[in-house]
């Protein structure tokens, strides 16, 4: 049984629709990202989930039970958002005790459920100070222990760490993960980040304009993008058109001009049944740049002009003018980077490429 099912889920604002027809089936115990950009319909989606909006069709279902007309408060939900939401007059204990007020738990026992939360986001100490006195990073865990003190059947959070800066962002995304696996909550994520989801989702479903682009474990929907859409929000992709000159047993034989042919396996291009054309899809990062002339040990070679340099201290971001083709690579940077005006050796494997259909959804 899954703990959260979406079956053929419309939500309409008016004349706008903000989901299409969405079903899905989040498994028990699993981490599961919303990933899209702003306006894509992840946080409406969410708030269904949670009974805050009501779907314009279609069925919610948590544990099996349909939820549609189950008020918010009768869910058994944990929700986070991203401002927190603490009552700034109330405690740290008392904040995070406030949904146990609502569930008959005796006064000792929910002063146990509130030391245990406290414990387990690691802020044992502060059940005595009020909200204006924590950190953002604190008041994050708070927020997290307010949700998981009820012991929720699911666990809900809207962009929680978008808040935070840079630094602690990273280090809260390592503790949020940990969390859930140390209680195996099942946890529906939303974000706009594509790092975040990459580092903590079991399994990411990409969302554009209320569709569902593509579901699937990380590593699938980064390695194996099943729309150009994907292949260009999800990290820094190259997408080049190319022509499919044969399918044989397992491999695909990919031709463009000025590239040496390229065979990629057949999982880099499920969509891909007949020759015809297609577009060639290789991320960023899985070009090498190497001075001209350079030997290529076994990877496929091209010759490449540096437009521009992006530098970012370890790594730099290359644009970089490869025939009639505009391209970009990230590369480490071992002593220095190369210059713009260089000419290089853009060197690759043909099994970090990936390949859509012509008119693949973007």
């Amino acid at each position: 049984m899954s703990a959260v099912s979406l079956s053929k889920i419309v939500k309409r604002f008016g004349d706008y629709t903000a989901v299409h027809q969405m079903s899905l089936d989040i498994a028990e115990g699993s981490f599961v990202t919303l990933l899209g950009p702003s306006g894509c319909g992840k946080t409406t989606t969410l708030r269904m989930i949670a009974g805050l909006l009501d779907p314009s069709e279609g069925e919610i279902a948590i544990k099996g039970k349909r939820v549609n007309d189950v008020p918010i408060h009768k869910r058994n939900l944990g929700l986070v958002f991203q401002n927190y939401a603490l009552f700034p007059h109330k405690t740290v204990a008392e904040n995070v005790a406030f949904g146990l007020n609502y569930r008959n738990v005796g006064k000792e026992d929910a002063k146990r459920k509130v030391a245990a939360a406290l414990d387990l986001v690691q802020l044992p100490d502060l059940g005595a100070r009020y909200p204006k006195e924590l950190s953002g990073g604190q008041q994050q865990r708070i927020a997290l222990a307010r949700a998981i003190v009820i012991e929720p059947d699911v666990l809900l959070l809207d962009e929680p760490l978008s808040a935070l800066d840079a630094n602690l962002r990273e280090d809260m995304r390592v503790e949020l993960k940990r969390i859930q696996q140390s209680i195996g909550v099942t946890t529906v994520f939303v974000t706009h980040d594509q790092t975040e989801a990459l580092a903590m989702s079991d399994q990411i479903i990409v969302m554009s304009e209320g569709r569902v682009e593509q579901i699937g474990a990380p590593e699938e929907v980064y390695n194996t993008p099943a729309s150009e859409f994907v292949a260009q929000f999800l990290g820094a992709s190259n997408l080049l058109p190319a022509n499919c000159a044969g399918v044989s047993g397992g491999e695909i034989v990919l031709e463009l001009p000025g590239f040496p042919r390229i065979v990629i396996p057949k999982e880099r291009a499920p969509k891909i049944s007949a020759p015809g054309p297609v577009r060639l899809v290789i991320r960023a990062e899985k070009l090498h740049l190497k001075a001209a002339g350079a030997a290529n040990n076994g990877d496929l070679s091209v010759e490449a002009i540096v437009e521009n340099v992006d530098y970012q201290g370890q790594s730099a971001r290359y644009f970089l003018r490869v025939g009639d083709h505009q391209m970009q690579a990230i590369n480490m940077i071992e002593d220095r980077p190369f210059a713009t005006g260089a000419k290089v050796a853009l060197q690759f494997r043909a099994k970090d490429c990936a390949a859509l259909p012509v008119g693949s959804p973007s």
